[in-house]
């Protein structure tokens, strides 16, 4: 029983180390591709404009290859199906990627990804708002622990700036507000948009179209007059730009990828877990390959906060597990046979019970 057990687990590792190893190279290639981008090409908020036309049309591509595979259509929902029911999680999406690519003109990676961690506290507020978890003590604490943290993080930093970590707060903000109402878009399954591909697909235009104004204000016109795009000298950098653009939307549209196969054969539980490990390397990275300095404080900010979004992680464990056994314990008590084993143990217990007073007395 105990090599069986082992065994299946040794299995499951086996499954799960390929899937978070394509995990890490897409999410943190796309934190480093971004910062390297924006160095050379200051336009955030087109780049990701571009990218959302892209992930629209491999999401398209690859629903194409799935229905042929299959032989089954896929979810379609109407214009007004979607701007009734999946316009708010379209722009809060659109919104937090937008401001979060804009952000790395002012901040450091390492800012970034400490900062981008406490979109927690705000999913946990939206959370409670929706009534999608109960006011717990333990929630206040994990609270207490982002909040603390990133307070440690950023108090007397070297490299901070102001600007970018507004931005990237408003992100991890618009952040909260946008994996709330994804969940609640996922919970309706009418909609038949289960599947993060059928998601992706229909995001993408209102996404585009909701971070379009926006762009249109703020970098309309200095890229009408940049040479960086309408007015190079050589087509050799238009083409090198457009490769650039290219490998974006490939590590973009990979990332959504990879978090729903992680999910799908493992459990968001690993994704959570993967998801810790993952700021710790990138933050590794940036101290090494980029010259990010972190003072002792800003160390002590960051261990305090991983330790709240560690401290959450297995509250979801252990409530999730209830949650299973309790359903178990539903469905056996609702199984009639079940039910009538143990009415015919319940008598014969009172039975025995009756013999044995008499002989008491």
């Amino acid at each position: 029983m105990a090599a069986g057990a082992g065994g299946a687990a040794l299995g499951r590792a086996a499954l799960a180390a390929p899937l978070v190893l394509l995990y890490y190279g897409f999410s943190i290639g796309i934190t480093f591709y971004n910062k390297w981008l924006m160095k050379s090409f200051p336009f955030p908020l087109l780049v990701t404009l571009l990218h959302l036309l892209l992930i629209f049309g491999l999401s398209a591509l690859a629903r194409a290859l799935a229905r042929c595979r299959s032989g089954r259509p896929r979810a379609a929902l109407s214009w007004a199906d979607c701007l009734r029911r999946a316009a708010p999680a379209a722009l809060s999406t659109s919104l937090d990627i937008g401001l979060s690519n804009w952000s790395f003109l002012y901040v450091t990676v390492s800012l970034y990804t400490m900062t981008k961690s406490s979109a927690i506290l705000f999913i946990l507020l939206f959370s409670l708002l929706f009534k999608l978890e109960e006011v717990r003590v333990t929630l206040l604490l994990v609270v207490l622990l982002i909040a603390g943290g990133l307070f440690m993080f950023t108090y007397k930093s070297t490299q901070f700036n102001a600007q970018g970590f507004a931005l990237v707060l408003c992100a991890s903000f618009l952040g909260g507000i946008r994996w709330t109402l994804t969940q609640i878009l996922l919970q309706k399954a009418e909609l038949g948009l289960q599947n993060p591909i059928d998601i992706m697909f229909h995001l993408q235009p209102l996404m585009f179209l909701g971070l379009f104004p926006l762009f249109a204000v703020f970098e309309g016109l200095p890229l009408s007059i940049s040479e960086k795009l309408f007015r190079f000298h050589e087509a050799g950098m238009l083409f090198s730009l457009v490769g650039k653009l290219f490998l974006g939307g490939i590590l973009a549209f990979g990332l959504g990828f990879s978090e729903f196969l992680l999910v799908s054969r493992t459990s968001s539980l690993t994704l959570s877990i993967a998801g810790i490990f993952k700021e710790i390397c990138i933050l590794f990275l940036a101290t090494r390959l980029l010259g990010d300095r972190l003072s002792l404080l800003n160390w002590l900010g960051f261990a305090v906060c991983l330790s709240g979004i560690s401290l959450h992680v297995i509250l979801k464990a252990v409530n999730s597990k209830g949650e299973k056994a309790l359903k178990l314990h539903k469905e056996a008590s609702s199984d009639p046979d079940l039910e009538l084993l143990l009415r015919h143990t319940e008598r014969g217990e009172e039975e025995e019970e009756d013999v044995e007073t008499p002989q008491e007395h």
